[in-house]
């Protein structure tokens, strides 16, 4: 399956280093030109989990180079959400017949580019392998995570079973058979797990001890979840089951959601938040295809959002640079919301 990974950040660069180990026919693609001749002279080197490996030899060029003509069985996508909107148009036209494009981005991008692209051409696909960049060609495998891929119409199809078995040489993959609620479920923890802790710039272990960060999170994670279930979405158990203790009969069972939170934060409790190191970096979030698309969703199907409403705003205004991450914003967030 011949395969082109554009994007070689964090995840991408790890994913194409251990591709290229395992012999996989693989191609990538940097930013720009320039990037690329640095790791054509860099190579790319990974360390931590699932051992250390290091390749020099590694086809790549910038992505405006690769030209038009169906050569690619595979084109993943591992750049930040807004960039595979803008490659996904350019990466259609390298796709050799019958051949697939693959986002791994977080969020709603897969559901975005299927609608826009068609979903013919267009798999679901997210991560949970975690990596850092330590510098460009240089890369820290930080857990043993995988790849969830599958149909966005659900099922399981052969061409899935195609890419999970030729990518599965490289790294670990699943197969869903109900991918958009697995997609929903990973952006459930990421609309309250990551951009809570982002903008308070603690971990949910630390924030969750207090009685502001609970409420908060109670409420953006209960939005969303009626989001997804407005949309006809059933969300798949991922680390914990999606669904809170009591949700269906909408009756309080404070014992048994005080567990399920117990188990949400042994998961999740200590990571740090991938979104407060775009803050400190001085880059775009992904905050448009997070909570930002939970609360257009939101809009369109008549569900309050008006939590999440409050954290998008609040996360652009700290792009910007009006404000910063502080655990303050929790107690303003947790003040401005009636029970």
């Amino acid at each position: 399956m011949q395969t082109l990974i554009v994007g070689i950040g964090a995840l991408g660069g790890t994913i194409a280093a251990r591709a290229v180990r395992a012999g996989l026919p693989v191609r990538l693609a940097a930013r720009n030109t320039d990037s690329a001749d640095a790791l054509r002279r860099s190579g790319l080197r990974v360390t931590g989990t699932g051992g250390e490996l290091r390749t020099d030899a590694i086809d790549v060029a910038g992505i405006e180079e690769y030209e038009k003509g169906g050569q690619f069985d595979l084109i993943l996508l591992a750049t930040k959400a807004q960039d595979a909107l803008e490659v996904a148009p350019h990466a259609l036209g390298l796709l050799a017949p019958g051949g697939v494009i693959l986002p791994i981005q977080n969020g709603g991008v897969a559901r975005v580019l299927a609608d826009g692209l068609g979903e013919e051409r267009i798999l679901g696909g997210f991560s949970n392998l975690g990596a850092t960049m330590v510098e460009p060609g240089v890369y820290e495998q930080k857990n043993a995570g995988h790849l969830v891929i599958g149909e966005l119409a659900g099922g399981v199809s052969k061409r899935v079973e195609r890419v999970a078995h030729a990518l599965g040489r490289a790294i670990e993959v699943k197969v869903s058979s109900n991918m958009t609620g697995a997609i929903w479920s990973k952006l459930l923890i990421n609309c309250s797990v990551t951009t809570i802790g982002a903008i308070c710039s603690q971990t949910m272990r630390q924030y969750m001890e207090t009685k502001a960060g609970k409420k908060v999170f109670r409420r953006t994670y209960e939005e969303a979840l009626s989001v997804a279930l407005a949309t006809g979405t059933r969300p798949e158990r991922l680390a914990v089951d999606p669904i809170p203790p009591g949700w269906a009969s909408n009756v309080a069972v404070e014992e048994r959601y005080e567990s399920w939170v117990e188990a949400m934060i042994a998961f999740y409790g200590d990571v740090k938040p991938s979104m407060l190191q775009d803050f400190e970096r001085g880059r775009k979030t992904e905050i448009d295809f997070i909570n930002g698309y939970v609360v257009t969703l939101g809009h369109a199907s008549g569900v309050p959002v008006d939590m999440n409403t409050k954290i998008t705003g609040l996360v652009r205004q700290i792009e910007r640079g009006d404000l910063q991450p502080t655990p303050y914003r929790m107690n303003d967030l947790a003040a401005q919301t009636a029970d």
